[in-house]
């Protein structure tokens, strides 16, 4: 039985200070929403803790900011999910960087690190600076390890209506 039957929520869960994170985020976007019909855009004062059990899958997306650190404003969003009970929320964590700096997106791997303990993260996607045509492909194989994880008898799903 595959997911024709199901309707599962997104969200997109993202903050960027160049553009460059939002850019991410339009083309993850775009792949999301060719797989499933209920996808949101949020912005991090718009994520609180009881909205992600409306979720079935979150996708977080944050750039880094100054020596690997989580952004003011992405912060609340990593703390909600480490207070709440979201172990059956699918996951994932996407974001940008410069590996210029000592630690190349250390955001997204201090993100991904809490989210393996806290839910069922599935992926990780990385982008050097601004994204770019050839990181669409990595995009939609982003989307489908999301999708892999989102299995009738293991994740709760809402019906189509």
């Amino acid at each position: 039985m595959g997911l024709m039957n199901c309707k599962p929520a997104i969200a997109i869960v993202y903050s960027s200070v160049t553009g460059n994170t939002a850019e991410l985020a339009g083309m993850l976007l775009e792949c999301a929403q060719k797989r499933w019909t209920d996808v949101r855009v949020l912005g991090p004062r718009e994520f609180c803790q009881e909205k992600i059990g409306d979720f079935d899958v979150v996708l977080v997306g944050t750039y880094t900011w100054g020596s690997g650190e989580i952004p003011h404003d992405m912060q609340r969003v990593y703390r909600h999910f480490e207070n709440a009970d979201c172990k059956s929320v699918v996951t994932a964590v996407f974001g940008t960087g410069d590996s210029f700096f000592a630690e190349y997106c250390g955001a997204v791997n201090r993100f991904r690190d809490m989210l393996f303990d806290q839910t069922q993260l599935a992926a990780v996607l990385k982008v050097e600076l601004s994204p770019q045509e050839h990181d669409l492909a990595r995009c939609e194989k982003f989307v489908e390890a999301v999708a892999r994880r989102l299995v009738p008898d293991g994740i709760k799903q809402r019906k189509a209506t």
